[in-house]
């Protein structure tokens, strides 16, 4: 039977011990790694994480991947989808495991780089969680405590609440909508994509974005590599203009 996830619901947690408890529990329960999202500041690691990019560079490759984060943290955070870092206004680099780390992905041209007063708080909202908890969390993000998302079937919200709170979850907040995802399913037309991603992309960037997208979907099965294959073809094609809007198109030399 295929896993519906219909909600939303979120937590802070204090240690990132609580954080690898909840993940193991939400996976036997059956929500798929996919649908797990966590953020975190101090996450300990055998690895030195090299390389923070910058808000400007969040656009241009997107969250860093690869064999750093292989056996990432030896902890439950390695199962999840999507691994990185990025720079978060306000908060400063953090990791983002999950499909909230597509969704800063695609904000970080708009929402969160481009605007002094936005950071996490506008991507909670956009969610529906109301701004002074979204402000609590970003708060709490940049004073080194975690994030955690889970999206679940309606019906099992109690459930996964009760889980939350049991685990040590503080600011516990059930939103009715899930977060979004580059494209539903493969590109088929510049509407499929997200407005944060298509406002910043001029009708040409656009068909590259889509082409890419979906033949590294093809390829992976993976939204959140193929979203930063598409923006690495964008960046490689294309120059921003005054606006920031990836529309000159690179001349070869």
């Amino acid at each position: 039977m295929a896993y519906t996830a219909e909600r939303t619901i979120s937590s802070v947690f204090k240690e990132q011990k609580q954080v690898d408890d909840v993940i193991r529990r939400l996976l036997d329960r059956g929500v798929p790694r996919d649908h797990i999202s966590v953020l975190g500041r101090n996450f300990q690691s055998e690895t030195r994480i090299a390389g923070f990019i910058t808000k400007k560079d969040v656009i241009l490759g997107g969250l860093r991947t690869g064999a750093i984060f292989g056996s990432l943290f030896g902890s439950f955070l390695g199962l999840l989808t999507g691994v990185g870092v990025l720079f978060i206004p306000f908060v400063g680099p953090i990791v983002a495991a999950g499909p909230i780390s597509a969704v800063l992905l695609g904000a970080a041209s708009g929402a969160i780089a481009g605007s002094a007063g936005a950071g996490l708080v506008s991507v909670l909202t956009a969610l529906g969680m109301p701004e002074d908890k979204a402000t609590v969390y970003q708060t709490r993000l940049q004073a080194g405590e975690f994030v955690l998302m889970a999206e679940v079937p309606s019906d099992r919200g109690g459930e996964f609440q009760l889980l939350l709170e049991s685990a040590g979850g503080e600011e516990i907040h059930t939103s009715e909508k899930i977060l979004a995802r580059p494209c539903p399913g493969p590109c088929n037309s510049p509407e499929d994509l997200s407005p944060e991603v298509r406002s910043h992309l001029s009708s040409e960037a656009q068909r590259t974005f889509i082409e890419r997208y979906n033949v590294t979907l093809a390829e992976t099965s993976d939204e959140f590599t193929s979203e930063q294959a598409a923006w690495e073809a964008v960046r490689q094609q294309f120059d921003e203009d005054e606006n920031g809007v990836w529309s000159k198109t690179k001349v070869n030399v």
